[in-house]
């Protein structure tokens, strides 16, 4: 008999890469933020507004600088400031002075715990409708996967594209 067994599996074959893997993300992203968009409008709120309230609800801290939460969400600062805006034009988020003159710190008002609150059972609905969806396996392999990418992209293991040649 060979040393090789009759029953041992064969070697798994290299997957086939094909497409443009940003490209799938985004589609995929703009797929999943209507759903929760959709399911948050009854609460006056967008998915990217609630995500915002509730990083700032879960800094137990009282306020947040701004370049720190900007680094939490994965935005860049002007991103945040312009999604920072329609929150404070409602009361739902307080803009104060920093640890210095040129810092900036963010906090959510009572008014923002409020309407965060207020949204909770909708984007729960979204949250266990995509779970439905996808069926919880799936749901927790998707959770891991996002996380463990995002973990090495912000870790530097992603490597810039070559430039070309001039």
């Amino acid at each position: 008999m060979s040393p090789r067994s009759s029953t041992a599996a064969p070697p798994a074959a290299t997957p086939r890469v094909s497409g443009c893997t940003c490209f799938r993300l985004r589609r995929l992203t703009r797929r999943v933020t209507q759903h929760y968009d959709r399911a948050l409008a009854p609460a006056g709120l967008r998915v990217t507004q609630f995500s915002l309230l509730s990083a700032l609800e879960r800094d137990v801290r009282g306020s947040i600088p701004m370049s720190e939460l900007a680094t939490l969400l994965d935005l860049e600062r002007t991103t945040l400031t312009r999604n920072v805006a329609p929150l404070v034009e409602r009361g739902w988020v307080e803009v104060i002075g920093g640890a210095d003159a040129r810092s900036r710190d963010v906090r959510i008002t009572t008014d923002g715990r409020a309407a965060r609150a207020a949204a909770i059972p909708y984007w729960r609905a979204a949250q266990d409708g995509l779970e439905q969806l996808l069926g919880k396996g799936r749901t927790a392999i998707l959770h891991e996967l996002l996380d463990d990418t995002l973990g090495r992209v912000r870790s530097g293991d992603l490597q810039p594209a070559p430039r070309r040649p001039a």
